[in-house]
């Protein structure tokens, strides 16, 4: 699943750089935090590797 925000991508991107030791758990913050308790690292992959590009800078509260 790709993710559908660039905040929601950057968040995949820390949580999975604390599952591989990269950076402290203790660093992590919000939904980065929440990520990280709640999805494999597989899971962190696929939101962290979506594209930047034509994404929105936040989701949309719909």
């Amino acid at each position: 699943m790709p993710a559908t925000s660039k905040a929601q991508q950057r968040a995949a991107g820390a949580a999975l750089a604390a599952k591989r030791g990269e950076i402290k758990k203790s660093e992590l913050i919000g939904a980065s935090k929440e990520m990280y308790e709640s999805m494999s690292e597989r899971q962190l992959e696929e939101f962290a590797e979506t594209r930047r590009k034509g994404l929105p800078d936040k989701k949309s509260e719909d």
